[in-house]
């Protein structure tokens, strides 16, 4: 629902809100483990995409084992490595959609990843080179080629006290597909249409930077991530987008949100007792806010903040329920709608 304004908005972008049901997507997962004396393991994703109405193959490819290196060795399609709340499992967070300011960051790409960790110093990384080889024209893929590094350093870091503090930074630096590039948008909301977009302009060069910050202690999160977007653009006067969200959590059951060194993120609620089981599972209260600005250089594509309180119920390890509510402003085509 939108106020009058909010309406006035989205008849400047030729479309109206509706009221919808949709799939955002359907997922067939398999992997394994090799029988050799260094760990290698498999994995390959294919996904139905519900807005595209077309299948795509997902995370797939070769996890190879690399103590030498402190880590190990990815090859294949898989995350490129850019922001804790892109690489973490989107089934892993405390709300159905990231926050929209990292929109601009491909999920996937095809190329070569290492991760690695140092458990005396507390180090955490991955160093990623990606290209289009395979996914070039494909709706994810907008860079002929990336390279993505990210660090984080754990200053507490204990399982049995079940408590982290996550201090990190990302650098990510590409030549967008035919040197061109489009940013946009959607209200964090799979279904909705585009809110701010900067429409396709020329650039040669994309660098990104960010930094993210996450505290947890038995049951409560808090988290943060900001970063700027960067463009060599003539035409666009070098525009600089950025965008980031501050966020919260709770679970009232106790449970913990666990924190894994393997790739520097936070993964699955662990549910002690299912409904199915006679218990009632885990239940999560979140806040966050977001923003995302793509006004910069010559472009004026909108900024959009948002802020979205939720409830999780978890039934199970595998399924669960949320309630969520959004409350957002654009601000675009000199107007400030209500969303």
């Amino acid at each position: 629902t939108q106020d009058a304004t909010g309406k006035q908005q989205m008849d400047s972008i030729g479309e109206q809100l509706k009221y919808d049901f949709d799939v955002r997507d359907f997922r067939v997962l398999i992997g394994g483990q090799l029988k050799t004396k260094r760990t290698i393991t498999w994995k390959a994703g294919f996904m139905y995409d519900g807005d595209a109405k077309e299948w795509y193959v997902r995370e797939s490819g070769v996890m190879i084992a690399t103590p030498e290196i402190w880590g190990s060795i990815f090859i294949g399609r898989t995350k490129e490595g850019y922001s804790l709340s892109k690489v973490m499992n989107g089934y892993s967070g405390e709300s159905l959609e990231r926050h929209m300011a990292i929109d601009a960051i491909p999920i996937l790409g095809d190329g070569i990843k290492w991760l690695g960790y140092l458990p005396k110093q507390r180090i955490v990384w991955n160093i990623g080179i990606f290209a289009d080889w395979l996914s070039y024209k494909q709706g994810f893929s907008t860079y002929s080629w990336q390279f993505i590094t990210r660090a984080a350093w754990l200053p507490i870091h204990s399982e049995e006290k079940q408590t982290t503090f996550h201090i990190g930074g990302n650098f990510r630096i590409g030549q967008p597909e035919d040197n061109k590039i489009r940013l946009k948008s959607r209200p964090e909301s799979n279904t909705a249409h585009i809110f701010i977009d900067t429409g396709t302009f020329s650039a040669n060069q994309g660098t990104f930077v960010g930094w993210e910050i996450y505290y947890n202690k038995g049951p409560w999160l808090f988290g943060t991530e900001y970063n700027w977007q960067m463009f060599n653009s003539a035409e666009k006067n070098d525009p600089v987008f950025h965008g980031g969200e501050v966020m919260m959590s709770y679970i009232f059951t106790g449970a913990s949100r666990p924190y894994t060194t393997t790739s520097g993120i936070y993964t699955f609620i662990p549910v002690r007792k299912s409904v199915f089981e006679g218990g009632m599972g885990e239940i999560e209260a979140a806040l966050r806010y977001s923003v995302n600005e793509l006004n910069g250089g010559l472009i004026e594509g909108g900024r959009f903040w948002r802020i979205t309180p939720t409830v999780n119920w978890y039934l199970s390890k595998n399924f669960r329920f949320e309630f969520a509510y959004g409350y957002g402003i654009l601000d675009r085509y000199s107007l400030k709608g209500a969303t």
